[in-house]
């Protein structure tokens, strides 16, 4: 049956983001992910998955100025000595909170860039960052992210990140397929994941469109993770969503593997 992992940053936002860990513990998550932890201490964060008893699965390296609009920077040449700085910082906070899965986020393509030297940067320095992690137990993730969302984002499709991890050939660099983007750019969802599903590190889900509990919209969700059962895979599957209304009223949808859940 599915893990699941709540995502922090979408989920439980009527709370404060170190009580979501409790919110997320009282319904039954056994796991959770969000993007960013880098506004809160790393023992605060820590202490907030011992009290109970979550597994960190996921969360992101810096993505340069959030606020500002940049969404990553491992794919933009002339940041490179920055990414790596994002690294070491990343890996700090994962080794406090016991996470072995960090995300690094390609970046937006600059107006006229050239799409080839921003591969070739890509790739160098997920080559790089592969190498740092890899003495901590941590798994590399790369994420193919839909155009309408994230306009002028560098990965957008399946096989575009499944063609870098096989170009970089580092064995904990990993894609993070998420159903909702995939559903988005090119359908297709189980057919990808069974022709991919070596190399796919973590799973993420939500409704198509809406990007809301994934109990509606174009996918069938109970099918797809019948499927991730049968076709062997055991990481987490993270619940990315915008809930409609109060997360907790909302988890309907869980029910059937709450059992599942240690």
């Amino acid at each position: 049956m599915p893990l699941f992992a709540a995502n922090l940053s979408m989920m439980y936002q009527e709370h404060a983001f170190l009580d979501r860990f409790d919110a997320a513990a009282a319904d039954g998550f056994r796991a959770v992910e969000f993007l960013f932890p880098y506004e809160h201490a790393p023992e605060h964060i820590a202490l907030a998955l011992r009290r109970n008893g979550l597994n960190q699965a996921l969360f992101n390296l810096p993505p340069g100025d959030w606020a500002a609009g940049e969404r990553g920077m491992a794919a933009l040449p002339g940041r490179e000595d920055e990414f790596a700085e994002s690294v070491g910082r990343a890996i700090g906070y994962a080794r406090a909170i016991g996470c072995h899965r960090l995300h690094a986020m390609a970046g937006l393509v600059p107006a006229g860039a050239d799409r080839v030297q921003m591969r070739q940067t890509f790739v160098s320095n997920l080559r790089l960052a592969a190498r740092q992690l890899a003495p901590h137990g941590i798994t590399l993730l790369i994420e193919p992210i839909n155009t309408r969302d994230m306009p002028g984002y560098f990965l957008n499709y399946q096989q575009q990140a499944h063609d870098i991890v096989a170009e970089v050939a580092a064995p904990n660099l990993k894609v993070q397929m998420d159903f909702y983007h995939c559903q988005i750019m090119e359908g297709d969802v189980r057919t990808r994941l069974e022709r991919h599903l070596k190399d796919v590190g973590h799973v993420q889900i939500a409704g198509v469109p809406h990007r809301h509990e994934p109990d509606e919209g174009e996918l069938d969700h109970a099918w797809l993770l019948a499927e991730l059962d049968a076709l062997g895979y055991s990481g987490y599957v993270g619940c990315e969503y915008r809930p409609r209304a109060a997360t907790s009223s909302g988890l309907n949808w869980i029910q059937p593997y709450k059992d599942s859940q240690v």
